[in-house]
Protein backbone atom coordinates (compact mmCIF):
# COMPACT_ATOMS: atom_id res chain seq x y z
CA UNK A 1 0.00 0.00 0.00
CA UNK A 2 2.94 2.40 1.03
CA UNK A 3 5.36 2.89 -1.45
CA UNK A 4 9.17 1.96 -1.20
CA UNK A 5 11.80 3.75 0.27
CA UNK A 6 13.48 4.46 -3.41
CA UNK A 7 9.85 5.76 -4.89
CA UNK A 8 9.50 8.11 -2.01
CA UNK A 9 13.06 9.38 -2.49
CA UNK A 10 12.29 9.89 -6.47
CA UNK A 11 9.22 11.45 -5.72
CA UNK A 12 10.53 14.06 -3.37
CA UNK A 13 13.07 14.51 -6.00
CA UNK A 14 10.58 15.05 -8.70
CA UNK A 15 8.57 17.78 -6.80
CA UNK A 16 11.61 19.50 -5.73
CA UNK A 17 12.21 20.11 -9.16
CA UNK A 18 8.88 21.25 -9.84
CA UNK A 19 9.08 23.72 -6.91
CA UNK A 20 12.49 24.63 -8.70
CA UNK A 21 10.97 25.26 -12.07
CA UNK A 22 7.86 26.84 -10.01
CA UNK A 23 9.85 29.85 -8.63
CA UNK A 24 12.96 29.64 -11.15
CA UNK A 25 16.19 30.02 -10.62
CA UNK A 26 17.27 33.45 -8.23
CA UNK A 27 18.57 35.31 -11.27
CA UNK A 28 15.53 34.69 -13.53
CA UNK A 29 13.35 35.81 -10.26
CA UNK A 30 15.99 38.73 -9.99
CA UNK A 31 15.04 39.71 -13.78
CA UNK A 32 11.28 39.37 -13.63
CA UNK A 33 11.16 41.49 -10.50
CA UNK A 34 13.61 44.38 -11.64
CA UNK A 35 12.10 47.63 -12.55
CA UNK A 36 11.48 49.32 -15.55
CA UNK A 37 12.62 52.62 -16.16
CA UNK A 38 9.54 54.55 -14.29
CA UNK A 39 10.65 52.82 -11.23
CA UNK A 40 7.80 49.88 -11.96
CA UNK A 41 7.70 45.97 -11.85
CA UNK A 42 7.00 44.91 -15.57
CA UNK A 43 3.57 43.60 -16.01
CA UNK A 44 4.53 41.41 -18.60
CA UNK A 45 7.23 39.61 -16.60
CA UNK A 46 6.28 35.74 -16.11
CA UNK A 47 4.36 34.62 -12.93
CA UNK A 48 5.41 31.85 -11.27
CA UNK A 49 3.76 28.84 -11.58
CA UNK A 50 5.12 24.49 -11.92
CA UNK A 51 5.89 24.57 -15.27
CA UNK A 52 5.33 21.23 -16.83
CA UNK A 53 1.88 20.79 -15.21
CA UNK A 54 -0.50 20.99 -18.09
CA UNK A 55 2.28 20.91 -21.19
CA UNK A 56 4.42 17.68 -22.74
CA UNK A 57 5.62 16.81 -19.20
CA UNK A 58 2.99 16.03 -17.41
CA UNK A 59 3.05 16.55 -12.94
CA UNK A 60 4.66 13.68 -11.49
CA UNK A 61 1.87 11.72 -9.80
CA UNK A 62 2.37 11.88 -5.05
CA UNK A 63 3.17 8.61 -3.81
CA UNK A 64 3.47 9.59 0.09
CA UNK A 65 1.09 11.63 2.38
CA UNK A 66 4.56 13.77 3.41
CA UNK A 67 5.08 14.56 -0.52
CA UNK A 68 0.93 16.07 -0.63
CA UNK A 69 1.51 18.37 2.73
CA UNK A 70 5.09 19.55 0.74
CA UNK A 71 3.41 20.61 -2.21
CA UNK A 72 0.14 21.50 -0.68
CA UNK A 73 2.54 23.59 1.76
CA UNK A 74 4.11 24.82 -1.51
CA UNK A 75 1.37 25.64 -3.40
CA UNK A 76 0.36 27.77 -0.64
CA UNK A 77 3.68 30.15 -0.77
CA UNK A 78 3.37 30.57 -4.39
CA UNK A 79 -0.26 31.38 -4.26
CA UNK A 80 0.99 34.14 -2.47
CA UNK A 81 4.04 34.91 -4.93
CA UNK A 82 1.33 34.83 -7.50
CA UNK A 83 -0.89 37.45 -5.59
CA UNK A 84 1.99 39.78 -4.66
CA UNK A 85 2.97 39.58 -8.40
CA UNK A 86 -0.21 40.71 -9.50
CA UNK A 87 -0.44 43.69 -6.95
CA UNK A 88 3.02 44.77 -8.53
CA UNK A 89 1.79 44.58 -11.76
CA UNK A 90 -1.78 46.88 -10.94
CA UNK A 91 0.09 49.16 -9.44
CA UNK A 92 2.27 49.19 -12.55
CA UNK A 93 -0.17 49.68 -15.12
CA UNK A 94 -1.90 52.18 -13.75
CA UNK A 95 0.92 54.28 -14.10
CA UNK A 96 0.68 52.73 -17.81
CA UNK A 97 -1.10 54.77 -20.56
CA UNK A 98 -3.07 51.51 -22.05
CA UNK A 99 -4.46 50.91 -18.57
CA UNK A 100 -6.97 48.63 -19.57
CA UNK A 101 -4.90 46.27 -21.52
CA UNK A 102 -1.86 45.91 -19.22
CA UNK A 103 -4.51 45.16 -16.71
CA UNK A 104 -6.02 42.29 -19.20
CA UNK A 105 -2.24 40.88 -19.43
CA UNK A 106 -1.86 40.95 -15.75
CA UNK A 107 -5.00 39.10 -15.40
CA UNK A 108 -4.42 36.29 -17.76
CA UNK A 109 -1.07 35.13 -16.18
CA UNK A 110 -2.35 35.62 -12.73
CA UNK A 111 -5.60 33.67 -14.20
CA UNK A 112 -2.64 30.71 -15.54
CA UNK A 113 -0.61 30.49 -12.77
CA UNK A 114 -3.42 30.27 -10.20
CA UNK A 115 -5.21 27.40 -12.44
CA UNK A 116 -1.58 25.36 -12.81
CA UNK A 117 -1.13 25.54 -9.27
CA UNK A 118 -4.51 24.44 -8.52
CA UNK A 119 -4.13 20.85 -10.74
CA UNK A 120 -1.10 20.36 -7.90
CA UNK A 121 -3.57 21.07 -5.15
CA UNK A 122 -6.30 18.66 -6.66
CA UNK A 123 -3.98 15.63 -7.17
CA UNK A 124 -2.60 15.96 -4.16
CA UNK A 125 -5.46 16.35 -1.92
CA UNK A 126 -6.87 13.38 -3.53
CA UNK A 127 -3.86 10.87 -3.14
CA UNK A 128 -4.44 12.12 0.79
CA UNK A 129 -8.06 11.44 0.63
CA UNK A 130 -6.86 8.08 -0.87
CA UNK A 131 -4.31 7.30 1.33
CA UNK A 132 -6.81 7.93 4.22
CA UNK A 133 -9.50 5.53 2.52
CA UNK A 134 -7.05 2.87 2.31
CA UNK A 135 -6.07 2.79 5.66
CA UNK A 136 -9.30 3.05 6.92
CA UNK A 137 -9.94 -0.13 4.88
CA UNK A 138 -6.78 -1.59 6.03
CA UNK A 139 -7.36 -1.48 9.71
CA UNK A 140 -11.16 -3.04 9.54
CA UNK A 141 -9.33 -5.71 7.35
CA UNK A 142 -7.63 -5.93 10.30
CA UNK A 143 -9.91 -6.03 12.54
CA UNK A 144 -12.20 -8.35 10.81
CA UNK A 145 -9.60 -11.02 10.78
CA UNK A 146 -8.88 -10.57 13.84
CA UNK A 147 -12.61 -10.95 15.10
CA UNK A 148 -12.28 -14.22 13.21
CA UNK A 149 -9.29 -15.33 14.14
CA UNK A 150 -10.79 -14.97 18.05
CA UNK A 151 -14.34 -16.57 16.75
CA UNK A 152 -11.86 -19.84 15.45
CA UNK A 153 -10.50 -20.52 18.48
CA UNK A 154 -13.28 -20.07 20.76
CA UNK A 155 -14.78 -22.64 18.47
CA UNK A 156 -11.78 -25.04 18.90
CA UNK A 157 -11.90 -24.43 22.31
CA UNK A 158 -15.61 -24.07 23.98
CA UNK A 159 -15.62 -22.88 27.62
CA UNK A 160 -16.30 -25.59 30.31
CA UNK A 161 -20.29 -25.56 30.94
CA UNK A 162 -20.42 -24.08 34.63
CA UNK A 163 -21.62 -26.63 37.25
CA UNK A 164 -25.10 -25.32 38.97
CA UNK A 165 -24.99 -25.69 42.59
CA UNK A 166 -26.74 -28.25 44.58
CA UNK A 167 -28.85 -25.73 46.12
CA UNK A 168 -29.88 -22.58 43.93
CA UNK A 169 -29.35 -19.37 45.82
CA UNK A 170 -32.48 -17.30 46.17
CA UNK A 171 -32.41 -14.64 43.88
CA UNK A 172 -33.77 -11.17 44.71
CA UNK A 173 -36.39 -10.22 42.97
CA UNK A 174 -35.41 -8.37 39.47
CA UNK A 175 -36.99 -4.80 39.56
CA UNK A 176 -37.65 -2.25 42.57
CA UNK A 177 -40.25 -3.02 44.95
CA UNK A 178 -43.36 -1.01 45.24
CA UNK A 179 -42.36 1.30 48.22
CA UNK A 180 -39.10 1.98 46.07
CA UNK A 181 -40.91 2.73 43.28
CA UNK A 182 -43.47 5.30 44.95
CA UNK A 183 -40.80 6.87 47.09
CA UNK A 184 -39.12 7.96 43.29
CA UNK A 185 -42.52 8.65 42.15
CA UNK A 186 -42.84 11.45 45.34
CA UNK A 187 -39.51 12.68 44.92
CA UNK A 188 -39.99 13.15 41.15
CA UNK A 189 -43.13 14.96 42.49
CA UNK A 190 -41.24 17.28 44.34
CA UNK A 191 -38.49 18.25 41.84
CA UNK A 192 -41.47 18.87 39.48
CA UNK A 193 -43.24 21.32 42.45
CA UNK A 194 -39.95 23.25 42.89
CA UNK A 195 -39.57 23.92 38.98
CA UNK A 196 -43.07 25.02 38.81
CA UNK A 197 -42.60 27.54 41.57
CA UNK A 198 -39.25 28.95 40.63
CA UNK A 199 -40.75 29.04 37.17
CA UNK A 200 -43.70 31.11 37.98
CA UNK A 201 -41.99 34.24 39.47
CA UNK A 202 -39.65 34.31 35.96
CA UNK A 203 -43.15 33.99 33.88
CA UNK A 204 -44.32 36.75 35.76
CA UNK A 205 -41.39 38.75 35.30
CA UNK A 206 -41.46 37.38 31.46
CA UNK A 207 -45.33 38.85 31.46
CA UNK A 208 -44.37 42.45 33.05
CA UNK A 209 -41.29 42.85 31.19
CA UNK A 210 -43.87 42.37 27.71
CA UNK A 211 -46.41 44.29 28.94
CA UNK A 212 -43.79 47.60 29.27
CA UNK A 213 -42.82 46.86 26.42
CA UNK A 214 -46.23 46.83 24.68
CA UNK A 215 -47.03 50.14 26.39
CA UNK A 216 -43.54 51.56 25.31
CA UNK A 217 -44.40 50.50 21.47
CA UNK A 218 -47.80 52.48 22.25
CA UNK A 219 -45.93 55.67 23.15
CA UNK A 220 -43.49 55.84 20.55
CA UNK A 221 -46.20 55.25 18.13
CA UNK A 222 -48.23 58.18 19.72
CA UNK A 223 -45.34 60.70 20.17
CA UNK A 224 -44.76 59.34 15.81
CA UNK A 225 -48.25 60.58 15.00
CA UNK A 226 -48.28 63.78 17.48
CA UNK A 227 -44.86 64.67 15.82
CA UNK A 228 -46.26 63.99 11.93
CA UNK A 229 -48.92 66.33 13.27
CA UNK A 230 -47.26 69.02 14.56
CA UNK A 231 -45.40 68.72 11.16
CA UNK A 232 -48.05 69.18 9.19
CA UNK A 233 -49.74 71.80 11.29
CA UNK A 234 -46.52 73.27 10.63
CA UNK A 235 -46.26 73.24 7.18
CA UNK A 236 -49.49 74.31 6.27
CA UNK A 237 -49.19 77.27 8.80
CA UNK A 238 -45.59 78.03 6.55
CA UNK A 239 -47.97 77.86 3.53
CA UNK A 240 -50.65 80.21 4.56
CA UNK A 241 -47.98 82.60 5.65
CA UNK A 242 -46.61 82.40 2.36
CA UNK A 243 -49.51 82.51 0.53
CA UNK A 244 -50.42 85.97 2.54
CA UNK A 245 -47.27 87.04 1.84
CA UNK A 246 -47.50 86.59 -1.74
CA UNK A 247 -50.89 88.07 -2.08
CA UNK A 248 -49.75 91.03 -0.04
CA UNK A 249 -46.96 91.47 -2.58
CA UNK A 250 -48.96 91.04 -5.19
CA UNK A 251 -51.35 93.82 -4.53
CA UNK A 252 -48.91 95.98 -3.07
CA UNK A 253 -47.68 95.38 -6.83
CA UNK A 254 -51.14 96.41 -8.44
CA UNK A 255 -51.25 99.62 -6.28
CA UNK A 256 -48.01 100.95 -7.50
CA UNK A 257 -49.01 99.88 -10.74
CA UNK A 258 -52.31 102.44 -10.76
CA UNK A 259 -49.90 104.82 -9.25
CA UNK A 260 -47.91 105.51 -12.19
Amino acid sequence: MMASYFQRSAAALGMAALLSAACGPASARGAADAPDASGKADASAPLPLPTGVDGPAKLAPTTSVAEADARLAEVSRLRAVVEGEYGDSERHCNAQFFVNHCLDQAKEKRRVALARLRLVEVEASHFKRAESVARRDQSLFEQQKQDAQVAAERQANPPKPKIAPSEPAIRKPAGKSVAEREAEHAEKMKGVAAQEAAGAGKRAANAAAFERKQADAVKRQQDVVAKQAARAEKVRKDAEAKAAEAAAEAARAAASAKKQ
